[in-house]
């Protein structure tokens, strides 16, 4: 479907959960945040529901996020819902990593395709300290699992500091390049600035260009990261939530003040 601006709208993110096992310096805060009432959440059945509606719109790119998605229970079943939905070309997912050794091969049978994978350092210290709960260990067999399973391309998403030392950076350009990872760099945004650019090695960031939507793990749609506009869809219905989404899609972002990289998935 085409929005005012003429873009072909076949992107849609979905979080499905606010819930994450790191608190990352730049997402989240150390004592971590007032989580979503386990009713407003949305269930697999309704996900799956709002998917077959976008689909018929003219979706056909998914991406799971949270969140972390793999602290999401049954994250291997709704990729299977998921997958079983004609018309979806790619089903992908944005991970920390720190789960995907347990779940890479049993999301790759059920259907997941490809994954991301935030990883801001190879320094186990340095790791810990961004992530405050994170070991570096756990995301390297992550990747090796990805890989082992046929989650290919495997993306490394690393966000970049304005602090952020260029030797780390190029320690994890080399790193990537040796085990055959696609790098993706992400200059930290800032929501109620709206601070955001191009990602180097992506496509995010440009609004020339930009085909995504965003359901929320609470049922909110959403035309634009960087916009505060967003349709329920336990209010409006799935259609019309999404028709006003896409209707109504800016010609470029601007600022979010209330909004979240966590709770809307980046």
């Amino acid at each position: 479907m085409l929005d005012n601006y003429n873009r072909n709208i076949n992107y849609l993110r979905i979080s499905v959960t606010d819930r994450c096992n790191l608190r990352c310096t730049y997402c989240m805060p150390e004592e971590g945040i007032d989580l979503m009432a386990h009713d407003e959440v949305l269930s697999f059945e309704q996900i799956t529901d709002f998917v077959k509606e976008a689909v018929a719109s003219g979706i056909t790119k998914i991406r799971l996020t949270g969140g972390e998605p793999l602290v999401r229970k049954g994250i291997v079943d709704l990729v299977q819902l998921l997958s079983d939905i004609p018309g979806i070309d790619e089903i992908a997912m944005t991970t920390n990593g720190i789960l995907l050794e347990k779940y890479a091969d049993r999301l790759a049978k059920a259907g997941l395709q490809r994954v991301n994978i935030s990883l801001d350092t190879l320094k186990p210290e340095k790791y810990r300290e961004i992530t405050r709960l994170g070991n570096i260990e756990d995301v390297f067999k992550g990747i090796k699992a990805a890989q082992k399973a046929g989650l290919n391309p495997v993306k490394i998403n690393c966000v970049r500091m304005p602090d952020a030392d260029l030797d780390d950076l190029e320690d994890l350009r080399k790193f990537c390049k040796s085990n055959n990872l696609d790098l993706r760099f992400i200059k930290q945004m800032d929501l109620a600035s709206g601070e955001f650019s191009v990602v180097e090695g992506g496509k995010g960031g440009n609004c020339l260009e930009c085909n995504r939507i965003r359901l929320t793990a609470n049922g909110k749609v959403k035309p634009c990261l960087f916009n505060a506009s967003e349709f329920d869809i336990k209010e409006l219905g799935i259609k019309k939530a999404i028709d006003n989404s896409i209707n109504q899609k800016p010609e470029a972002g601007t600022k979010n003040k209330n909004g979240s990289f966590y709770g809307i998935g980046g």
